[in-house]
């Protein structure tokens, strides 16, 4: 699709990679946009009701592994709601509280709306520390359900506008996102928010 091909060239600018360094077909591809909006559950609805999105799996309390904000920890607090358009995973975000993040950097500047698109890998580390080597700098990185569940927002000023998420997909959390989108290719409109634990 165009917004895949589009994703290719937009990767490897933003981390000066050549071909070879990307490992898997899955690597330069746009997975997941991630959503800062300041009416939560009324974009929640708006995707069910005008876009058919869904359904949104919801996460009242994100519990993370860890979470560090610029090097140094950070105890945010933070909702999330997840579903896919085709292919595409829609990510809506909201932080409960002052702790640092980007995501509070995002608001605090004023802005809502797309705060960063996500590239899926399960070669992570490959892939972060070769950005690093290249100049990459991490705004905020966390972890949940174990070491397979990482990611990490890069900060560059080489790459306006939306930020740039590598995720961790080889254990349970791209198992749940898998399950996200086979759900959303068959959904019948039922059960359209659906709490996970």
């Amino acid at each position: 699709t165009n917004h895949r091909r589009v994703a290719r060239w937009d990767l490897g600018r933003f981390l000066d990679l050549e071909v070879p360094f990307v490992h898997e077909p899955t690597h330069d591809l746009v997975e997941h946009l991630g959503e800062f909006p300041v009416q939560f559950l009324s974009l929640i609805r708006i995707g069910i009701n005008f876009a058919g999105v869904g359904p949104w799996f919801y996460v009242e309390r994100v519990q993370t592994d860890y979470f560090r904000h610029r090097g140094k920890d950070s105890n945010v607090e933070l909702s999330i709601a997840l579903a896919n358009s085709g292919d595409l995973q829609i990510e809506l975000i909201q932080q409960h509280n002052d702790a640092p993040s980007m995501y509070k950097e995002f608001l605090d500047a004023g802005r809502e709306g797309l705060q960063h698109v996500a590239y899926w890998t399960k070669d992570y580390q490959a892939i972060y520390d070769g950005a690093l080597a290249r100049g990459c700098e991490v705004g905020h990185e966390g972890q949940i359900g174990g070491e397979q569940g990482r990611f990490c927002y890069f900060d560059s000023n080489a790459h306006p506008g939306s930020v740039i998420e590598l995720s961790d997909i080889s254990g349970n959390k791209g198992r749940f996102f898998e399950h996200i989108r086979k759900v959303a290719r068959t959904w019948d409109g039922s059960d359209p928010i659906r709490a996970v634990k």
